[in-house]
């Protein structure tokens, strides 16, 4: 004898059918048929990832943190030396720097009391910057003769380059105070050196001074 079953019955009964409409109820979803949860997480891994990316190619992706500078203090090597960089022209020191002075009024220029002795450390160096910054019109020996003279070994460019030492020179009628300002400020063609510290530049002084009188009593 078979039992009927109730429509009570029937109904608490739970199925695979019913169970699986419950979860779709329970879970929405987008129009592709993927969970909205799903969707949200894929976005917002894509979105705090971005903040992490690392350049990878320096062609395609250029980043500032990436460019290549050297640092403020940084040390180089420039000759086979490694140097720090030096301040860039025309900075102020701490103690205000060096006083102005006139490079057209001659007087104001003769009146500088050239504060180096002539010793061999001052000419030695004074030698070292001459070559390096002097030399490329006034010779090496102060001749006018330099490369980029017309009078020079390869005929330069520059015509009327005045000696610095030499029967010729300009040096032996100027004072101490002038060829000094003249370094500095420069005059007419050539340029000024400020970039040269003033010690340096009154070591320059002295050598000119020796290369035109080697033998005798020159300061």
């Amino acid at each position: 004898m078979s039992r009927r079953k109730t429509g009570h019955q029937t109904r608490n009964k739970p199925t695979l059918e019913t169970g699986t409409a419950a979860r779709n109820l329970a879970t929405p979803k987008s129009t592709l048929g993927i969970p909205r949860t799903y969707i949200a997480l894929i976005c917002l891994v894509l979105v705090t990832s971005v903040g992490c990316w690392e350049q990878w190619s320096n062609d395609w992706f250029p980043q500032m943190k990436w460019q290549k500078s050297v640092q403020a203090f940084e040390r180089v090597t420039w000759r086979g030396q490694i140097v720090g960089f030096l301040p860039p022209e025309g900075t102020v020191p701490i103690d205000g720097g060096e006083a102005f002075v006139s490079n057209v009024i001659d007087a104001a220029s003769d009146g500088l009391v050239n504060p180096r002795t002539a010793s061999l450390e001052s000419l030695a160096n004074g030698k070292v910057f001459f070559e390096r910054y002097c030399a490329t019109c006034h010779g090496m020996t102060g001749m006018g003769d330099g490369p980029v003279s017309m009078t020079g070994p390869i005929n330069g460019p520059m015509a009327g380059v005045l000696a610095v030492a030499g029967p010729a020179s300009i040096a032996r009628v100027r004072s101490d105070g002038h060829i000094y300002t003249t370094i500095r400020y420069g005059r007419r063609r050539m340029p000024g050196y400020m970039r040269i510290l003033s010690s340096d530049r009154w070591d320059i002084v002295n050598y000119v001074r020796y290369i035109n009188n080697p033998n005798g009593s020159f300061k």
